[in-house]
Parts: structure tokens; C-alpha cells; sequence
């Protein structure tokens, strides 16, 4: 892991070729809202699915609040398909310190919260 990066730091690198945020919560906690341009892999797939990320430039853990995403960016720089050059930080604030607005991937409100986590 590179280190952390602020929501303000993240908001001006979006849309880069060959970032990838990886949001690692549970699939409906993503669907209710989550970063633009961002992908779900739930933490507890993550070690199965680190292969998807083969090649990125750079890479953002995304969790509720900083916490897990580190231990997620930790374990993805691990994985020897990412490079020696490649980036992986983590998001310090988490989803909850995001500033922007999420994108949703469904209609469905579910529970009443404005927590997307």
C-alpha cells in the first residue's frame, strides 16, 4: 500500500486511464450509492478476485469509513499481477467523507437512511 489519499485528492484524479476504485463493501450497500466510474468487490471476495486488477496503473480501496480499505489496499498491493509501478491507496474518509455525489445502480431505495453504508 502507497498510502491514503483525501477525497479531494480522489475527485481530481476520476476519469484517469488505469485508475481503478475498488468500493469493498456488501453489494447493496454499493448499490445505494457509491463513487462514480467506481467497482464492487466485497471485501470477503477480494482475495478471489484481486486478479481482476491485473494491470492497473492505480488503484483505490473504498470502504464506510477508511478503515477496512486499508487493510484491502494492503492486500492488493500484495498480489503480483499489480506492478511495480503501479499505485494502490486507499480513500482516508471512506464513502462517508465523500463529498460528490454517488452514483446508484438501482431505483430501489431499500432502508430508510441517507447512510450509503
Amino acid at each position: 500500500m502507497d498510502g491514503e489519499l483525501s477525497a479531494d485528492e480522489l475527485e481530481a484524479i476520476l476519469g484517469d486511464d488505469g485508475l481503478r476504485i475498488v468500493d469493498i463493501r456488501n453489494p447493496s450497500a454499493f448499490d445505494r450509492g457509491h463513487i462514480p466510474d467506481s467497482e464492487n468487490i466485497p471485501f470477503n471476495e477480494l482475495p478471489q478476485e484481486v486478479e481482476q486488477l491485473a494491470g492497473a496503473d492505480r488503484v483505490v480501496t473504498v470502504c464506510p469509513h477508511g478503515q477496512a480499505s486499508q487493510q484491502a489496499a494492503r492486500l492488493v498491493a500484495s498480489y503480483e499481477g499489480i506492478g511495480d509501478d503501479a499505485r494502490v491507496d486507499s480513500l482516508q474518509c471512506g464513502i462517508e467523507g465523500w463529498p460528490g455525489d454517488l452514483e446508484r445502480s438501482t431505483d430501489d431505495e431499500g432502508p430508510e437512511t441517507d447512510a450509503p453504508f
